[in-house]
């Protein structure tokens, strides 16, 4: 018997990351080098290393009896410490009821495109699940390219929103940055905001990344800066190293009191509700700890060590410009200088770039621009720095903190060693295109030369 599948399916590809992933799986499988058996060097994935809280993990057993459906939005305990959470680390007293729990940010992303008309402003380059999204709904979009800093300019998302015609403009709006790592000041964010509120514009602003800024004080959030036009997305996925738990939340804007009964249909449609274990443990999460704010300061300062070490080492390429990450465990590399000899060793795309590194011998693993909605021949790449054993690289760091800069250098040479050797790898890549591309213009030249 043949299925017949729904056009709207069959014009989705696959996300890039899972593609991605597929592909890893199938390389590693059929490589025929002895020295392929480690696998590859791994900068293409964005899953926090580190394990899950105690207090979350020890709440999850204690709770795995809970058996019963949850209420659509959420277990009201949930949503109070949630709420409570937003007030202490972020200085934000949102009511509970403007509180959603789902089964992860991204979901709870794509419920609010559904709900929302209007044509949505994505700025690039952008974390590579939005515009899958945006294409399965059938939205309008627009892409909004930043400029050489990487961040939105204010100008130019007001003379991008007076060309559309859509009564409602929806901005994607991720603070701190996944792919670029970089973290909207308050001013930044007050400049966007304003011609948000000029020009209506409603605003979902993607946060999971909060409690990964490495100067925490430096944090702010949309939802305090825009309240009345700011949906905020968060969740426990990387600020709590946990993904596989697929737990998120959105707080909806002030006054937004007609859209919440048709998103809890949405979700009552959609997944009934989430996990009623993995709400409980949840609890733990986000009740304000000790033991929860040990972590946070850890697990950022780690990520702050590998940021750094991976900028410096990516930036020592000459010809190469990278993104100095004030947040998250990425930094977008700039390889476009590289343009003309990569064309000439016949890589003429992100996607070639990509695949020509995962090959032997360099076996590292990256997320070129094309997955970024960034242009097929821009030769920029997201690296995630996290390919180490965030348990032993957690223990070792409160046995020994590093204190100067060469300490900080020594604990990521001797705690991801795999960071480290990736690294090399990509320098000797570009090393090669290089020598590759003098070669080939030696030889032109000496078949050039005619004899007298």
């Amino acid at each position: 018997m043949k299925f017949i599948v729904d056009q709207q399916v069959e014009d989705i590809e696959m996300p890039e990351n899972l593609k991605l992933n597929t592909f890893l799986k199938e390389f590693h499988s059929t490589c025929p080098h002895p020295e392929c058996s480690f696998g590859y060097y791994g900068f293409a994935f964005g899953q926090s290393p580190f394990p899950v809280p105690k207090l979350i993990q020890e709440a999850l057993i204690k709770n795995a009896d809970k058996g019963a459906y949850a209420p659509v939005s959420g277990i009201p305990e949930l949503r109070n410490a949630i709420s409570k959470y937003n007030k202490h680390y972020f200085g934000m007293d949102i009511a509970s009821e403007r509180i959603y729990v789902g089964p992860g940010t991204k979901e709870l992303i794509f419920n609010l495109l559904e709900i929302l008309h209007g044509t949505v402003i994505l700025p690039t380059p952008a974390w590579l699940g939005y515009l899958p999204q945006i294409r399965f709904l059938k939205k309008n979009y627009h892409m909004l390219p930043t400029r050489a800093n990487k961040k939105i300019s204010p100008n130019d998302l007001r003379k991008l929103e007076l060309r559309l015609q859509d009564r409602q403009k929806i901005l994607i709006l991720n603070n701190p940055n996944n792919p670029t790592g970089l973290l909207y000041d308050r001013l930044e964010l007050e400049e966007i905001a304003d011609v948000c509120r000029e020009q209506n514009i409603t605003v979902i602003s993607d946060e999971i990344y909060a409690q990964t800024t490495y100067d925490f004080s430096k944090f702010v959030s949309m939802g305090k800066i825009y309240p009345e036009g700011t949906f905020v997305t968060n969740g426990l996925s990387k600020s709590h190293a946990a993904g596989g738990y697929r737990l998120g939340y959105v707080i909806f804007p002030q006054y937004a009191i007609d859209l919440k009964e048709q998103f809890k249909k949405i979700l009552a449609t959609e997944f009934t509700a989430v996990s009623t274990p993995i709400q409980h443990a949840a609890i733990a999460g986000f009740e304000i700890s000790k033991e929860i704010d040990d972590y946070f300061d850890v697990t950022r300062n780690i990520h702050h060590i590998m940021g750094e070490y991976t900028y410096h080492a990516l930036s020592s390429i000459e010809g190469v410009k990278a993104t100095k990450p004030d947040a998250t465990f990425y930094l977008l590399a700039d390889f476009n200088s590289f343009a003309s000899d990569l064309q000439k060793a016949k890589i003429a795309t992100s996607q070639k770039l990509s695949e020509s590194l995962i090959l032997h011998p360099y076996h590292t693993a990256i997320v070129g621009g094309d997955s970024l909605v960034l242009e097929r021949n821009d030769f920029s790449a997201r690296i995630a720095y996290v390919d180490y054993d965030g348990a032993k690289v957690y223990q070792n760091y409160l046995d020994n903190k590093p204190k100067s800069s060469s300490e900080r250098i020594e604990f990521v040479k001797n705690n991801a060693p795999r960071v480290v050797a990736g690294i090399e790898m990509i320098i000797k890549f570009f090393e090669n295109i290089r020598k590759y591309t003098l070669h080939d213009l030696q030889i032109q030249k000496s078949s050039s030369v005619t004899p007298s």
